[in-house]
């Protein structure tokens, strides 16, 4: 019998085989931990549950991260699951710094490891194996202790932070038992403000983000192009907070944009080419019409009302 012939490696461009990654949505966490007097931490959607028996959990870490050495002799490490409210620390843990825990509030773990306050989840965990997975190393931890407190997580999804909201398509039936009660919860919900707007949310954006994904657009693509459109931009940290994506993920995506010839890099910051410009036209057109035909039912004092009571909601102290 003939030997098998090995089965040769396909190439793949990593910007596309990363975009087309980012459709499962993940959430986020920092992982930290201490060896000595070395502290880290890194932002990372790796994280996954390997075994409830033992309780196993992994995460991988790029090979050319400056914070592995001290993961690799640090004895545990904890999976922070960062809470929807937590976009600054997910930026914060996702670029280098010379003291990424400068400001933030932390209490000790076992083994040394740093729990991040107001996580929705966390997990301590005992280092119990690094395993190597191509240009990443895979840390595998046996957890020892957790805290859960329920609160709603932070997402990612197509290179844009996201938040969790039931699906509409999958709401609990109701018994018929309940009655009266039932009822009587439907009607407080139709008049409560923050169950109308996510609702709302939602409505628009299951109308919407198929148009828009046709257009062959991420929604974090779109908003880079959009932003972009105003003028050039120099400042990263800045374009990142416009754009709510993490910075590393701008990077990512200002490159695949680069590769596309929609953006360039001049002295005066990254710009769109004369392509982009035309883009962001038709995105423009895709939103406009959207909004069109959404609002096509109220006249125009509503829609303004609308707004001005939006604008409002958005600038009140929390």
């Amino acid at each position: 019998m003939d030997a098998p012939h090995p089965i040769e490696p396909t190439a793949f461009d990593p910007r596309i085989l990363r975009r087309a990654l980012s459709n499962f949505a993940t959430g986020v966490t920092v992982v930290t931990a201490c060896a000595g007097e070395d502290r880290v931490g890194v932002t990372a959607n790796s994280f996954t549950s390997v075994s409830l028996d033992p309780p196993l959990i992994l995460w991988s870490i790029d090979k050319r991260s400056a914070s592995f050495p001290v993961f690799r002799r640090a004895t545990h490490f904890a999976i922070n699951v960062l809470a929807m409210d937590q976009i600054e620390l997910s930026n914060r843990f996702a670029r280098p710094s010379e003291d990424r825990y400068a400001g933030v509030a932390w209490h000790p773990g076992q083994g040394g490891c740093i729990l991040l306050d107001g996580a929705c989840a966390n997990f301590q965990c005992e280092k119990t194996q690094i395993i190597e997975g191509g240009d990443h190393w895979i840390l595998i931890g046996r957890v020892l202790a957790f805290e859960d407190r329920g609160t709603a997580p932070l997402l990612y999804h197509q290179g844009s932070y996201a938040m969790a909201l039931p699906h509409p398509h999958r709401q609990p039936p109701q018994a018929a038992s309940a009655g009266a009660a039932a009822n009587d919860l439907q009607a407080r919900l139709a008049d409560h403000p923050y169950f109308l707007m996510t609702q709302a949310v939602r409505h628009y954006q299951e109308s919407y983000q198929p148009r828009q994904i046709e257009t062959g657009w991420r929604p974090g693509e779109a908003r880079l192009l959009m932003i972009l459109n105003d003028g050039p931009a120099r400042d990263m940290a800045m374009l990142a907070r416009q754009a709510d994506m993490p910075q590393h993920q701008v990077e990512q995506t200002l490159d695949l944009l680069r590769s596309r010839d929609l953006v360039e890099r001049t002295p005066d910051g990254e710009t769109l080419t004369a392509a982009g410009a035309t883009q962001v036209r038709g995105i423009w057109t895709t939103a406009r019409s959207h909004e069109e035909k959404v609002f096509a039912r109220f006249d125009r004092a509503q829609v303004e009302t609308f707004k001005q009571v939006l604008r409002g909601i958005i600038a009140a102290p929390v």
